[in-house]
């Protein structure tokens, strides 16, 4: 089952990166007076990466018991550890090194980077949906995630879900991602089997190059061109984008 898309419009890029920033923090103090542990699935790109920086830099960070929060990536850009270039490392730069020992390493799960081990996508993929599965429950490929934030390109797409792109319509938890149109060609997704698991999807997006993306989403436009459109989650799909992302949607640009 999924749900109807909510979308909330904020003025600007750096208020929808503080907004979101909190949303998140006060949806994790919230999920746990009911359960535990949580899985969140973390984003890159600019807003993204921003949003994570922010909820670093909030107060409200120390209410959450991240001793009790996995921390999952909803896409990777196949390249070394530590390369500036790969979600895992600018996520630690803008928040995850801030929490220190509050959040255990072992909460942690990187999608495997390039070495001599693991030398293509595929072996990362299926690396990756084995650390998934280890934190399944009832015969599902991937945790419970409760929060799950996408980022959405100009072109509609979220994680490594390229439009028209073979990776769309793969199975499973994971698939390894080749001739991606935006660079690196490498790459590791959810797949959308995974990411329509989640109890919250939040996608993510500002700036006025994606209007149109934003607008055909919203519009529930095939998935073969505009992936977004397939995000969504099981309890609550939400749309958190600028008034520049959302100029072109019915309603034009109102925001919250």
């Amino acid at each position: 089952m999924t749900t109807p898309r909510e979308v909330v419009v904020h003025p600007d890029a750096e208020v929808l990166a503080q907004a979101t920033a909190a949303r998140l923090l006060v949806a994790l103090v919230d999920a746990q007076s009911h359960r535990a542990p949580l899985h969140v699935v973390l984003t890159g790109g600019t807003v993204g990466i921003r949003t994570l920086a922010a909820a670093a830099s909030s107060p409200v960070r120390d209410a959450v018991d991240w001793s009790q929060v996995h921390v999952w990536w909803g896409d990777e850009r196949f390249l070394p550890e530590g390369d500036g270039d790969r979600n895992e490392t600018q996520a630690r730069d803008a928040l995850l090194t801030a929490l220190a020992d509050a959040l255990p390493a072992e909460n942690v799960h990187a999608v495997p980077a390039l070495d001599t081990l693991v030398t293509t996508p595929e072996a990362a993929a299926e690396a990756y949906a084995t650390e998934l599965a280890r934190f399944a429950s009832d015969h599902a490929d991937v945790p419970a995630f409760d929060v799950l934030l996408l980022g959405m390109g100009p072109d509609g797409h979220v994680a490594s879900l390229f439009p028209g792109h073979p990776a769309l319509g793969a199975r499973g938890a994971t698939t390894g991602v080749h001739g991606s149109p935006k660079p690196p060609p490498l790459r590791v997704s959810l797949t959308f089997d995974a990411i329509r698991t989640a109890r919250q999807v939040w996608v993510v997006a500002a700036g006025s190059e994606k209007a149109d993306a934003v607008a055909s989403a919203l519009a529930s436009a095939p998935v073969e061109t505009t992936p977004a459109a397939g995000a969504l989650g099981t309890e609550r799909t939400l749309w958190l984008v600028d008034a520049a992302a959302a100029a072109g949607r019915p309603g034009g640009a109102t925001t919250a």
